[in-house]
């Protein structure tokens, strides 16, 4: 029986008859994000003639998370603007695209999924690029409690139910101190919200960077409002009888008990991969769904890729799952390639970027293990990168407001020359000369 009969008619169906595409090879992509829509574009560019069905349990077609804590929040950005690509670019290039579907298991020996709505989906290919979820508090008192004014961000939805609660003069808790929580305290003072922000490490964006680049963050959100509390201990939400919204934050900062009225909580305390589907079909996983470096997990039917997938990495000699959009992209690249019998691993540095007060944020390599700081230009001032030695060698670099200086570190990262750190910290010495 082809399992794809009990397939339901749900969201957009765009490709060409049934009854022709039934003995064609199918590749099925679970996950409608940025991976995976980049993956079904780039099987079609690269001349893949099979049926490529894109499975998203959101509403909506692939889209950019990133403008999600920024633009979109603050409303500078249209819903329409986040679509990585209009809808008919899928019919144009013959992708079914099937939005609100969600895949409940995976039948590794019928090469099939279960969709839910209790059809079954024939594959001969399928490519995981589940992405991943935002993690919840994890306090006691909160189970089984749905607060209306408790919120992260990951999704659409989620910045639509936020959005009505900007209100100027709400004061606004935010939990964690990374990207997230900063780029959305960035846009709720400009709106006219009250902010605080709290962090357990004794300095912002810690996991990431180093102590001159958390300095010159938390003096830029500190000179525009935002109340920052440092080594802070998150130890109770208060609600209200109803037990729908939040009233108040309890916390210890220095072991000290403290307590903040909310008008509404925003949790950007990390994420969690979706890697339930492949866990249950029996693949491996650890942090993250592993695969090789041809984006393939142990099972030579099954990929994965993205924020869900853990990878070798070139750059670290090691393994490393990554979350990001230039991952996102780079992975598909590799799947596509693998799935039309190359092979052609990623030997991408991993970088990244933010967007705060209109000040942008470039990172390029990770610092871990670094053994000494240069930085370039004071970080008194509104620019100010800091690149991070080990062994003589750049390993990574954050430039903050000088992206004409990016593409010079991003080679000085990828070169692993020797370099001067005297020279490398002199702005008179162009850093392109450095990096040639």
């Amino acid at each position: 029986m082809n399992a794809e009969r009990h397939v339901g008619d749900v969201g957009v169906l765009l490709g060409r008859e049934r009854n022709v595409v039934a003995m064609e090879e199918r590749i099925v992509i679970v996950g409608a994000g940025q991976a995976g829509g980049e993956l079904a574009a780039g099987l079609r560019k690269q001349g893949y003639k099979g049926r490529v069905l894109l499975l998203g349990d959101e509403a909506h077609p692939p889209y950019q998370r990133p403008p999600l804590s920024k633009g979109f929040l603050q409303g500078k950005v249209a819903l329409t603007d986040l679509y990585l690509k209009p809808l008919a670019t899928y019919e144009r290039f013959d992708i079914e695209l099937k939005s609100g579907t969600r895949v409940e298991a995976i039948d590794r020996a019928a090469r099939e999924v279960s969709l839910g709505d209790g059809s079954r989906l024939a594959y001969d290919k399928l490519v995981l690029a589940t992405g991943g979820r935002a993690r919840p508090l994890s306090l006691p008192g909160l189970e089984g409690a749905r607060l209306e004014n408790l919120f992260s961000v990951r999704s659409i939805s989620d910045i639509e139910a936020m959005r009505g609660r900007f209100v100027p003069g709400n004061h606004l808790v935010i939990v964690g101190g990374g990207y997230v929580g900063l780029e959305v305290a960035a846009v709720a003072v400009q709106l006219g919200l009250r902010v605080t922000l709290l962090e357990a490490a004794p300095r912002l964006l810690s996991r990431v960077t180093g102590p001159e680049v958390s300095s010159f963050i938390e003096k830029l959100h500190r000179e525009r409002g935002v109340e920052l509390r440092l080594s802070c201990e998150v130890r109770s939400l208060e609600l209200d009888e109803a037990r729908r919204q939040v009233r108040g934050v309890g916390f210890a900062c220095h072991g000290v008990p403290e307590r903040l009225e909310a008008d509404l909580v925003l949790v950007g305390i990390g994420l969690i991969p979706n890697t339930e589907l492949a866990s249950a079909a029996g693949l491996a996983v650890d942090n993250g769904i592993v695969v090789d470096e041809y984006a393939c997990t142990a099972d030579p039917n099954i990929l994965a890729i993205g924020d869900c997938a853990n990878q070798p990495s070139a750059y670290t000699g090691g393994r490393i799952r990554l979350e990001s959009v230039p991952n996102a992209i780079e992975h598909a690249r590799v799947a596509a390639a693998t799935l039309m019998g190359k092979r052609e691993p990623s030997s991408a540095i991993p970088w990244f970027w933010s967007d705060q007060y209109g000040l942008k944020l470039q990172m390029v390599g990770l610092s871990t293990g670094y053994e000494q700081c240069v930085t370039r230009s004071s970080a008194e001032g509104k620019e100010f990168s800091a690149f991070y030695l080990k062994d003589r060698r750049v390993i990574a670099a954050d430039v903050i407001g000088r992206p004409a200086e990016f593409m010079a570190a991003r080679r000085l990262v990828s070169s692993r020359a020797e370099v001067d750190a005297a020279r490398l910290g002199d702005v008179a010495v162009p850093l392109a000369s450095i990096a040639a």
